[in-house]
């Protein structure tokens, strides 16, 4: 890691990664109702779930840092 980067920088970048594909699976699951294509729609749901876990994760991993970085 640059030493410039603090340690909470890549778990900024993470967030809105997670976030942009949670956005990404809300359009394609727009996108698959205008359409009539429930593939599409399928997919955009499971984007949109992995984006969700991911960012759950992501939250996580921050608390325990938290914690252990405390100790």
């Amino acid at each position: 890691m640059h030493p410039r980067i603090s340690g909470s920088f890549p778990l900024i970048l993470g967030g809105l990664h997670d976030r942009s594909r949670q956005a990404a699976g809300n359009v394609k699951q727009a996108a698959g109702k205008a359409m009539d294509k429930p593939g599409l729609h399928a997919e955009g749901v499971a984007q949109e779930r992995k984006g969700e876990v991911q960012q759950a994760l992501g939250k996580g991993k921050d608390a325990v840092k938290k914690v252990v970085d405390k100790a």
